[in-house]
């Protein structure tokens, strides 16, 4: 063997020698699988007070489908449910980037995937989680309360002045009426038929419950739901993903952005803190009403 001979027999084992030096997540050879977590209410709990919006996550979206070696992406859902223009936008860019990068969807539910958080859990290709995990409650729901008897009771006298027959519609502090309440769960059912139609075309032949039971804003536990075909199967990320793409697989989390200005911007994680030192007036009161609206919206899932 002359020397030209050997000197190309040894760059394949250079080749790979120099491919060890390289950092996993660059190499071809160590499958990546990013992880991004979203949780907490969607939309706005106060206006000081944003929980889960397309504003919020976009960035981390788009990073972890731009990952480099990725195979697929994660998304780890923890989320009640709040407002259908967000669940649903969230749920159109997940969609929008995965068709971009031809990467396939793993949703993993960790306590709750309810209402817009189940919404955002159908734009995975699969969907698993614990059999402990509540998943559904694909309904609509909106409530106000009536204080004209209170304001009566104290003395006060109620004065509004509209332009528009329907501007002071559901008002608390007048009597409620019969053809106000038919029009607000007429745009109810609206926004229902909405949701019905985007479980359907995500989940397709796989659900196996009549419409009675899936779309009357019930929910379920996680091995009920796996039957009903809202889940695909119980598991956990780690083992989920080692099992699909081995044990080397590496799962970076995708990190939200933080810092003043991003909280200013409404792009904190949720649950990050409050920005009551910027309020200037009322902070503690509506850090109170936030916290009790949070926690109205988890209770009604025993959480």
């Amino acid at each position: 063997m002359n020397q030209q001979t050997s000197d190309r027999a040894g760059w394949p084992g250079l080749v790979d020698r120099l491919k060890q030096l390289l950092p996993a997540r660059l190499r071809r050879d160590v499958p990546v699988v990013p992880v991004v977590r979203l949780s907490g209410v969607i939309g706005a709990v106060t206006p000081l007070r944003p929980g889960m919006s397309l504003a919020g996550v976009a960035k981390m979206l788009e990073r972890a489908f731009g990952t480099r070696n990725a195979r697929a992406v994660a998304l780890v859902i923890n989320s009640p449910g709040g407002s259908p223009v967000q669940s649903r936008q969230i749920y159109l860019r997940i969609r929008q980037l995965a068709a971009e990068k031809k990467l396939p969807v793993l949703v993993f539910v960790e306590d709750v995937a309810a209402s817009g958080g189940y919404m955002i859990a159908c734009a995975g290709d699969e969907i698993f989680c614990d059999p402990s995990s509540i998943l559904g409650s694909i309904g609509v729901v909106g409530g106000t309360f009536g204080f004209q008897e209170l304001i009566r009771k104290i003395g006060v006298e109620r004065r509004l002045y509209t332009a528009g027959e329907h501007k002071a519609m559901l008002d608390p502090f007048l009597p409620e009426k019969p053809e106000e309440v038919e029009r607000l769960k007429s745009i109810q059912r609206e926004i229902h038929a909405i949701f019905i139609a985007l479980v359907k075309a995500s989940r397709g032949v796989r659900l196996k419950g009549a419409d009675d039971t899936l779309f009357t804003g019930e929910y379920w536990a996680g091995e009920t739901s796996v039957s009903l075909g809202l889940a695909d199967a119980v598991g956990d990320l780690r083992s989920t993903l080692r099992a699909r793409y081995g044990e080397k697989v590496l799962t970076p989390v995708i990190a939200p952005a933080s810092g003043l200005l991003s909280g200013l911007l409404g792009r904190r994680s949720p649950g990050a803190g409050s920005l009551a030192a910027l309020d200037g007036i009322g902070g503690l009161p509506d850090d109170l009403i936030s916290a009790l609206e949070t926690r109205a919206i988890w209770a009604k899932f025993g959480f």
